[in-house]
């Protein structure tokens, strides 16, 4: 039996999308409407998050357990944040079950050990914040950071964050991270699946991310989402659903 509950709506070819820090397979709601419109839409909760607060899991071991989660062979996937770094090693660790690949705000990690240390360093103090302050605390100053300043007023989006759990929360940064993850930048050029790397068109770090996976990966595209930071799948549902909908479409 999968630990991961999966779950699905909509109808068409199969798309499994991932969820970013602090959400749950429930977030994205409006986003997620307009991809069902057209396709089976498959989420999950990740470790940490929402029916899997109790899970703790690399993103190693997340990616061998939403390939165990899923009874079909072949499959599109897309993510955001740290549903986009999942996908990504998903899609390295079992490139024969995924046909199309699509990332929105993905990171190939930290090429240099210091700054991997750093970021380290600096995630755990955050997860012992997150256990110190508890869920309702931290989401408030989450969601004041910069990076997420453009998000709409959805009363609804809110009550589908994760929060059941601080130490699920805290054991996701610890466990998976930017600062746990191992450089995949050398690993890129092995994805032979087509491979859409999207961020908002306002976001410079992951416009940068962006451009450099797709000209790392055999048959990469970059397509940017106007007037969109970081959340660009959240502050613009409709265009960031629709470059998805094409892209998955050739």
């Amino acid at each position: 039996m999968s630990l991961l509950s999966v779950q699905r709506q909509g109808s068409g070819r199969l798309l499994v999308w991932l969820h970013g820090f602090t959400q749950t397979r429930d977030s994205a709601h409006l986003f997620r409407s307009i991809l069902a419109g057209s396709h089976e839409l498959v989420t999950l909760d990740l470790p940490g998050h929402g029916l899997s607060s109790s899970l703790s899991a690399t993103l190693e071991q997340t990616a061998d357990l939403i390939a165990e989660a899923l009874k079909e062979d072949k499959f599109d996937l897309a993510g955001y944040s740290l549903g986009a770094r999942t996908a990504l090693h998903l899609a390295l660790r079992h490139p024969h079950r995924v046909s199309r690949l699509a990332l929105i705000g993905a990171s190939r990690g930290l090429g240099d050990e210091a700054a991997q240390l750093a970021r380290r360093q600096s995630d755990n103090e955050l997860a012992n914040h997150i256990e110190r302050v508890g869920t309702s605390t931290f989401l408030q100053e989450w969601l004041a950071r910069p990076m997420f300043e453009r998000l709409p007023n959805d009363p609804l989006e809110l009550a589908n964050r994760s929060m059941s759990s601080a130490l699920g929360l805290a054991n996701s940064l610890r466990q998976a991270g930017t600062g746990t993850q191992r450089w995949l930048g050398d690993q890129l050029p092995e994805l032979t699946m087509p491979v859409l790397a999207m961020a908002g068109a306002l976001d410079t770090k992951f416009v940068l991310e962006a451009n450099a996976i797709a000209h790392a990966v055999v048959d990469g595209h970059v397509e940017l989402v106007p007037d969109a930071g970081h959340a660009a799948h959240l502050e613009q549902p409709q265009a960031a659903a629709e470059l998805i909908e094409v892209f998955l479409a050739h």
